[in-house]
């Protein structure tokens, strides 16, 4: 007797399959090539009987649970956690008067877990808080120096020329060196 989740289930054979996907890649003459083999899960499937009065819930069970991928554990002459039902295929026949036959297909999954869904155990990930202080005076200022222009000058801090004629009050071409003008 073995048990698939909560079904029992009288097996009479388990069959374990393991393989590999290989790539192979056409060429016009001669045997394609390959260049990676990787590893597939283990499969395995087990054939028997469902055995009771209610045999058609049980069925029922079993492919609800295929169809939802819910993950499972199989215990028999094998035992497995972390499977997921594949195929089922029911067999009536009449020497069987109180049940059917099954063969069910089974894959083992890995399951991963990942760091995101955990509670930070320090302050990183959470908002800084912000003040609401207003920033410092930032306001840039230049000393000028012989052929300065207000040209000159919005092209080297980036702003406009109009700004800068509103912000220093000294007409284009007069200028005088050595002065102070704000420039941001």
């Amino acid at each position: 007797m073995a048990k698939l989740d909560n079904v029992s289930l009288f097996i009479e054979t388990e069959n374990e399959n393991y393989k590999v996907d290989v790539t192979e890649y056409a060429v016009e003459k001669g045997e394609p090539f390959t260049d990676h083999v990787s590893k597939r899960s283990p499969e395995f499937t087990i054939s028997g009987y469902i055995l009771s009065s209610d045999y058609e819930t049980s069925k029922k069970k079993l492919i609800s649970i295929m169809e939802s991928g819910k993950i499972i554990k199989y215990v028999g002459k094998l035992s497995a956690s972390n499977v997921v039902i594949t195929n089922i295929s029911g067999k009536r026949t009449s020497n069987v008067q109180n049940g059917m036959g099954i063969d069910i297909s089974l894959r083992r999954i890995r399951i991963s877990t990942t760091s995101w869904k955990k509670k930070p155990t320090n302050n990183s990930g959470k908002k800084k808080p912000v003040s609401k202080k207003k920033p410092a005076n930032k306001n840039k200022y230049h000393v000028t120096r012989k052929g300065d222009t207000y040209w000159g000058l919005s092209r080297k801090y980036g702003s406009s020329i109009p700004q800068l004629r509103k912000w220093n009050k000294y007409p284009d071409r007069r200028i005088p060196i050595g002065v102070k003008l704000r420039v941001k």
